[in-house]
């Protein structure tokens, strides 16, 4: 049995949706990737020894309909791919996920994320790319892991999933999203007191999952720039006081990257914030930015240390997602509790 989480408690007493947690979460982004490679068992289990509150897991789909844990739609940056199956790359030269099936992803070795170009590590400090004999899983393994590591430790760790590019699977005549709700439905996580939180950049998919698949979990909107080309969407607008509240019906946060709430630095050195985190506030979302990662700092910024408090103490979001957990965990326990009780209104 799952346990109660805030939001059930909010929904029995008739009050908003969503009640601020004591402190803001710690999200372990791809596992504890800032020491294992990323979306692997082992860092979901790092993570959660770490003492994350949630595990990220970016989920795409195989070519037999498994969902796996992935960050991209594509294979050539964490795994050997190129070299087990050259021919398999379409003609943009990349190799898809959705052109394998789950055997032959299992057979695949995962390393630390690299340049595919040069083989260079994108992170160089962080684990050897030439080390450790890790796969990738599913999500339902994941899922299993979690729930295991729970019962055995007594901890309450959630599950934050991210559907990845759902309407390039779409194209491809997969429905990512309705997939999606079925594992986690079978699993008993369909109810918005689960520990667990759903994200994806493509609004268009988000509302799709809440209206048409009705889906009654917690959803957040990712907020990219226009130029990524994550989605169709306008971001910009996005960020907007009415883009906001067009998206506060459909979802309970946003997930911003670090440079929409930091804009920079004012001539006597202290930091400039947007109004992002305020305005969401005001339309009762959430705020959970991306990606805070020690060895990747912001200029200016000496530590991950006073990065942490730029964010948690001055710009007061309401979780984050770090590359090295236990950074984040120990800035959060530092925090006084919070008094503020909601922040949704619907």
């Amino acid at each position: 049995m799952k346990p109660i989480a805030l939001t059930a408690i909010a929904c029995l007493l008739g009050l908003p949706a969503i009640l601020l947690a004591a402190k803001p979460l710690v999200i372990a982004h791809r596992g504890a990737s800032g020491y294992l490679p990323e979306h692997t068992l082992e860092s979901a289990a790092y993570a959660h020894a770490l003492g994350a509150d949630y595990i990220e897991q970016d989920i795409v789909m195989s070519r037999d309909g498994t969902l796996v844990v992935l960050h991209d739609i594509h294979l050539e940056t964490t795994t050997d791919v190129a070299a087990r199956f050259p021919d398999r790359k379409r003609p943009d030269g990349r190799f898809y996920a959705l052109d394998f099936t789950w055997d032959e992803l299992r057979s695949l070795r995962v390393s630390e994320r690299f340049d595919p170009k040069t083989g260079a590590a994108v992170f160089p400090r962080r684990f050897p790319a030439a080390a450790g004999a890790f796969r990738l899983c599913t999500l339902e393994e994941q899922i299993a892991l979690i729930a295991g590591l729970n019962r055995s430790t007594g901890r309450t760790t959630g599950l934050y999933v991210e559907f990845k590019d759902p309407a390039f699977h779409q194209k491809e005549g997969r429905d990512l999203g309705a997939a999606l709700l079925e594992v986690l439905g079978r699993h008993g996580y369909d109810d918005p007191a689960d520990r667990i939180f759903v994200q994806c950049f493509d609004p268009v998919a988000l509302k799709r999952l809440r209206t048409e698949l009705r889906t009654r979990l917690p959803l957040v909107q990712l907020l990219g720039d226009n130029a990524w080309g994550e989605s169709p969407a306008d971001y910009n607008a996005m960020r907007t006081p009415a883009g906001l509240k067009e998206i506060a019906t459909y979802a309970q946060g946003i997930g911003p990257h670090l440079g929409q709430i930091v804009s920079g630095r004012s001539a006597d050195g202290k930091p400039q914030l947007t109004s992002l985190v305020a305005d969401a506030h005001r339309e009762g979302l959430l705020v959970h930015p991306y990606t805070f990662r020690a060895d990747t700092l912001p200029a200016g910024i000496s530590d991950i240390a006073g990065l942490l408090d730029l964010f948690l103490v001055h710009a007061g979001i309401d979780g984050l997602f770090i590359d090295q957990p236990d950074a984040g965990v120990r800035a959060v326990a530092a925090l006084p509790l919070k008094t503020e009780t909601t922040r949704n209104k619907h």
